[in-house]
């Protein structure tokens, strides 16, 4: 543990206690370190000696990559060896508290002679040939760069930085701002997320303790289902810094106290003030620091945590008012559930109990994106994954909903059909046991066939109580924002509308696909009152609409049950 008498000062304000753990707190948190083992929270000893094979071979590569290149620029072998070349690896990896399974987050730094268009021209076609890998697929177009792969067992995230220097020395450092001249916005934010990684390890007090805590909190908020920059709730950097910030305020203090003071401090957070690590301050380039005194547009960050490397940014400007509210009841809970774990000696597991998402609502937005081969549904299905935000801004802005709440991920499919039917019920989620059962061989054995790829998105829609002597059952109408959603996801310029496909519908609780639900087994459904319909209003369902005729771009037209995105609700 740090002593007492530690005269570093963390953070932008005095810590709130000086004070170690006592017995109690030191117990509990050797048995919270317990339950994230039984959770499976750190990975095996071979897995990790894997990591580092893989990260090896990619060192390698990228000097190859930076070599091949220079020679192509007309430089001596010499020069071209010199040019170096490194990798830097940030995120969960680089902080310590990767579980199983995790990616790694890595970022390619090379000589101002490489582009970034070698990046993906080169390296690309370089990796898809090195030994062991057995997907990359880039992304040029998005807002980071980023080549996507699985190299070995281990999924890779690929982000390139070209720095205005000839050479990159094996003992490169990054923290340096000046660094940062003469760059453009692409490789400023792609530096980024290694800088801040490195600086949060920097300004905690005690980076042991450090770790257990957020390792913690990751695995919590990932059984809540609330870790998810793009869906608008707190990703890893922000739950990180969140944590470090209760590291400076009890920086002798063991890892149960922690997450304690974490869940107290959150949930009674007054947001938007921002949480910072340390001042902000000024650096050597013309660009945009976090000011909400200047820029209208940080003004409207809910919650804003700020990364402590330069140029300050909001890590957590995706969050909305509904996330928000989530994000806070979600802390809130947990607070109470640790209250008892410290008071009444609950277990820590019931602090990591899952989510209730596909239990919580009555009605949800289904969001199916879907494509005719592997590579045009990674593709599509991200650039949906990262618009549905925008779905969520404009739902809530109807009137009759109190929250849109998203779910964090997709689920992915592949479906073998072999019928025009099959491929067009696939591309609305209605999946028969037929098609789910069906084998590769089954399909190509059928006079006609093919294999449809998608991936369905979920958002639970909090309805408003009834407003006082309102008679009848309450309209919704959202079919304004899901329309201006297709529309806003169909102007991607890849988007190619014979060979991907996108629909949107409202559905009940009952209309959800087992396979959403834990082990694909869906709970028994509480018993719920419903108000009896009246004669003068009779509430209506989707089963009572007629049929008509809804064509998916995959496959030829046929007869589906309406699914009408204005219809009756009832508060949930």
């Amino acid at each position: 543990m740090a002593t007492t008498d530690r005269p570093m000062h963390y953070g932008i304000t005095n810590p709130i206690s000086m004070a170690g753990p006592s017995p109690k707190e030191e117990a509990l948190t050797k048995s919270l370190l317990e339950e994230l083992k039984r959770q499976k929270s750190f990975e095996g000893e071979e897995e990790a000696k894997n990591r580092e094979v893989v990260l090896g071979r990619i060192a390698a590569l990228v000097k190859e990559f930076v070599f091949k290149v220079s020679k192509s620029r007309g430089m001596s072998d010499a020069a071209s060896h010199a040019a170096g070349g490194k990798i830097f690896t940030f995120g969960s990896y680089r902080l310590g508290v990767h579980g199983p399974g995790a990616d790694i987050d890595t970022l390619l730094v090379v000589p101002k002679h490489v582009s970034r268009d070698d990046f993906f021209l080169v390296f690309e076609p370089m990796l898809r040939e090195a030994p062991g890998v057995t997907e990359a697929t880039g992304v040029p177009e998005a807002y980071v760069p980023i080549i996507k792969s699985k190299i070995s067992g281990v999924e890779i995230d690929f982000l390139c930085a070209r720095l205005a220097l000839a050479q990159i020395p094996d003992d490169m450092d990054l923290s340096n701002d000046d660094l940062l001249r003469n760059l453009d916005e692409r490789c400023v934010r792609s530096l980024g997320g290694s800088r801040v990684t490195d600086e949060i390890l920097r300004l905690v007090p005690n980076v042991a303790v450090f770790r257990d805590a957020l390792r913690c909190i990751k695995l919590w908020a990932k059984n809540r289902a609330i870790y998810s920059n793009v869906m608008g709730f707190l990703g890893g950097v922000a739950w990180a810094m969140l944590v470090a910030r209760i590291c400076q305020l009890y920086p002798n203090q063991c890892a149960a106290t922690i997450i304690s003071r974490f869940f107290t401090i959150m949930y009674q957070w007054k947001w938007p003030q921002p949480v910072l690590l340390k001042p902000i301050g000024d650096g050597p380039l013309n660009v945009r620091v976090w000011n909400p005194k200047l820029y209208p547009a940080d003004r409207v960050h809910r919650m804003p945590i700020i990364t402590p490397a330069y140029p300050a940014m909001c890590s957590t400007h995706n969050v909305s008012a509904s996330t928000q509210e989530i994000t806070t009841q979600e802390c809130k809970l947990a607070s109470e559930i640790v209250g008892r774990i410290f008071e009444e000696g609950a277990p820590w597991s019931e602090l990591f109990g899952k989510h209730d998402f596909f239990s919580r609502y009555r009605y949800y937005i289904q969001v199916v994106a879907a494509a005719n081969t592997d590579e045009n549904i990674k593709k599509w299905s991200g650039t949906v994954e990262s618009k549905l935000r925008q779905l969520v801004l404009r739902l809530e802005n109807v009137e009759a909903l109190r929250m849109a709440h998203p779910f964090i991920k997709g689920f992915s499919r592949v479906s073998h059909c072999i019928s025009e039917e099959e491929v067009n019920d696939v591309a609305f989620n209605r999946i028969g046991e037929a098609v789910v059962n069906r084998t590769e061989e089954e399909m190509k054995a059928a006079p006609w066939s093919r294999t449809v790829y998608s991936t369905t998105f979920y958002v639970g829609l909090g309805i408003n109580p009834k407003p006082a002597g309102y008679v009848g059952p309450q309209k919704l109408d959202i079919t304004y924002p899901t329309n201006e959603f297709k529309k806003l996801c169909k102007t991607w310029e890849l988007f190619d509308i014979s060979a991907m496909d996108l629909h949107v519908t409202h559905i009940k609780s009952v209309q959800l696909p087992n396979w959403v639900f834990e082990g694909g087994v869906r709970p028994t459904p509480k018993a719920v009152k419903r108000p009896k319909p009246t004669k003068t209003s009779p509430v209506t369902h989707a089963s009572d609409v007629p049929s008509k005729k809804r064509r998916s771009s995959l496959g030829e037209t046929s007869q589906i049950p309406a699914a009408p995105l204005t219809q009756p609700v009832h508060a949930n």
